[in-house]
């Protein structure tokens, strides 16, 4: 039996207000195809189907045409919720989703053995995202030390049910448990939403039973085992969904049961489809980067811009806002750019002296002062700001 382990999918995840739809798309055509080829008898997906509990009709419509096409393989799906998905939208088609073979657990269910999945070769602990009140009853006066330790000892005591119950009915069967959860010491991206209260619930390896031959997590966006286990492994999500994961290796992992075990782990990359690339330097560096840039896969390029200069100069900050702005290239898109300068004032009072009062000087001091800290400006410049605040400023004060 073969059987794949996936999550994170965030269908309607939106990275600065631009649409994944085509990176998960194209995902989905090759996993297809991945599934087909090495005729993979079971699908996991822990947790993290959607990015929003009410999903875009688009990732709503993505989702479902990916379950149709599964349809044709032949191939089983267990789908868990994550802690994005709401857990009554997926849970709503779960019935007819069971008659095509497709088993959905949006959220704990009131009888814990409901989530235990026969497959006669293999038993899936499908496990959803663990919510507060599925772990434990609220307390008055509760400390919150007490209730992080009740939740992590919430968590451990469902698993610890399901491995009692697996030890006691299927004792030479190997079994997988799903979770969506965060474990102790995974390194995380910067797209993860934090969970059991800002993750400080989280979850030892050593905790999970030695029932579990393997356990499928999901959470964690980069790919990872945890505490270094090779059968307690994040899979990750397929494709990056923030620029901190622009380097990362994205994967599914196969495993192969047979003879009552679980014989080979294995990565398995996932293509690259899009780059998210930063390009930073000062203003001539990433000036002559963006224009030389080349884009070498099939979705148009995803750019971060940064320059650093060292001495403030609000004309370069216009230059870069015009050379956004009319930035046209049929290989990439500028998602955000920002500028920043080394010697910025950061407030005015690092214009005065120690002791100083503010009331003590007029408006056209403190101007004078701060242009003085602008040596990017030059002195005829100076001058032309200075007339023009005096003429507002006597304009001002005859309105008054």
């Amino acid at each position: 039996m073969k059987i794949l382990h996936t999550a994170d999918w965030h269908f309607g995840k939106k990275l600065h207000k631009y649409d994944l739809h085509e990176d998960q798309q194209m995902f989905l055509e090759w996993l297809i195809a991945l599934i087909q080829e090495r005729e993979i008898d079971v699908l996991l997906i822990s947790g993290d189907v959607f990015d929003l509990a009410n999903p875009p009709a688009e990732a709503r419509m993505l989702y479902y045409w990916f379950l149709r096409q599964m349809i044709l393989q032949k191939c089983k799906i267990i789908i868990t919720g994550g802690n994005h998905d709401s857990v009554s939208m997926l849970n709503a088609p779960k019935d007819i989703l069971s008659m095509l073979d497709i088993i959905v657990i949006g959220g704990a269910t009131p009888n814990i053995e409901d989530e235990i999945i026969d497959l006669k070769e293999l038993i899936v602990c499908a496990v959803p995202y663990l919510r507060d009140a599925d772990l434990r009853q609220a307390v008055e006066g509760e400390t919150a030390t007490g209730r992080i330790e009740a939740i992590r000892n919430g968590i451990k005591n469902h698993y610890d049910q399901l491995a009692n119950i697996c030890q006691e009915r299927f004792p030479n069967t190997p079994v997988i448990a799903m979770g969506h959860l965060y474990a102790n010491g995974s390194v995380a991206s910067e797209s993860e939403r934090e969970i059991q209260i800002g993750n400080l619930a989280a979850f030892e390896g050593n905790d999970f039973s030695e029932t579990f031959d393997y356990v499928a997590l999901g959470h964690i966006h980069r790919p990872q085992k945890v505490s270094g286990k090779e059968n307690i492994r994040y899979s990750g999500s397929p494709i990056a969904l923030s620029f901190s994961e622009k380097n990362d290796l994205k994967i599914v992992i196969e495993l192969e049961v047979s003879g009552g075990k679980i014989q080979k782990i294995e990565e398995i990359p996932v293509p690259k489809n899009r780059i998210l690339k930063k390009i930073s330097g000062d203003f001539e560096k990433v000036k002559s980067q963006l224009s030389s840039f080349q884009n070498e896969l099939p979705l148009k390029a995803f750019l971060e811009i940064e320059v650093t200069e060292e001495l403030h100069n609000p004309i370069l900050t216009r230059e870069l806002n015009d050379i956004i702005a009319v930035f046209e290239d049929e290989n990439a898109i500028v998602l955000k750019h920002r500028i920043s300068f080394k010697n910025e004032v950061n407030s005015t009072s690092e214009l005065f002296f120690e002791g100083q009062n503010i009331d003590d000087i007029n408006e056209t001091e403190i101007l004078k002062r701060r242009l003085e800290k602008e040596n990017g400006l030059s002195e005829e410049h100076q001058a032309l700001l200075m007339e023009a605040f005096v003429e507002l400023l006597q304009k001002v004060k005859e309105e008054n």
